[in-house]
């Protein structure tokens, strides 16, 4: 058994700054308009960030991190009854980071834990995925009315693109960061909303603000990390052939 690396957890370069920055915004929102008052919502969107940045390097780190922001999340959500959201992280997004940490550390690239080995889904699965989107989507969207969830709609979109994200983060498929990304244009409109009975929550936007620049980092360095592995599978292939 292969033992923990420093570099499954060390950041560097583009990540490092990206985390800087996140960490930087998050923190200055906590003080300007939280006033020192509610430094939950910040500690989880601390770890949120976080566990954006290690995804987007492709480390098991970031799944597993995104477990304990969804329980966090989940908690904040209970406090102004977004009981889909509080639904979707507990019961959804937390135990599919779960899975998806276990599908990472069992498929890394070139038998290094350090990444994650890209997957191409082809439309057969693309399909399905996304038949089963609407499956729970629409199932969700009546239990979320009997729950009296405040702000029906946009809630039940961010069922939608919380699932389609964890299906395709857990699939390895690139396209998880834009699914994510799509989900964080939702939450700032739902937070946004939350804003006049509490201006604390403008932390929360604020962090969501930073989890679409950081999804959009991912689906980037995703890409490269998949032209980088069929760079190395073709030259592993061709060292094969000419043996």
């Amino acid at each position: 058994m292969k033992r923990m690396k420093l570099s499954y957890f060390t950041l560097s370069g583009s990540g490092l700054m990206m985390w800087i920055l996140s960490v930087f915004v998050i923190l200055l929102s906590y003080f300007l308009f939280d006033r020192g008052g509610n430094f939950f919502n910040t500690a989880a969107s601390l770890v949120g960030v976080t566990s954006l940045i290690y995804c987007a390097k492709g480390s098991f780190v970031g799944p597993l991190l995104s477990v304990v922001f969804s329980v966090l999340y989940g908690v904040i959500s209970l406090t102004f009854d977004y009981y889909g959201e509080m639904i979707t992280y507990l019961g959804m997004t937390a135990p599919m980071s779960a899975l998806s940490l276990i599908a990472w550390i069992r498929n890394p690239a070139d038998g290094e834990r350090s990444e994650v080995r890209v997957n191409r889904i082809g439309r057969r699965e693309m399909t399905v995925i996304l038949l089963l989107t609407v499956v729970v989507t629409v199932i969700f969207r009546y239990v979320l009315e009997a729950l009296n969830t405040a702000n029906l709609i946009p809630s039940t979109v961010s069922v939608a693109t919380s699932f389609l994200a964890v299906s395709l983060t857990f699939r390895r498929s690139p396209y998880y960061a834009l699914a994510y990304a799509a989900n964080d244009v939702v939450l700032i409109l739902l937070w946004g909303m939350a804003l006049p009975s509490d201006l604390s929550y403008l932390s929360v936007v604020l962090c969501f603000v930073m989890f679409l620049f950081n999804d959009i980092y991912g689906f980037v360095c995703w890409r490269r990390m998949q032209r980088r592995q069929q760079v190395t599978d073709r030259a592993a292939q061709e060292m094969a052939f000419g043996k």
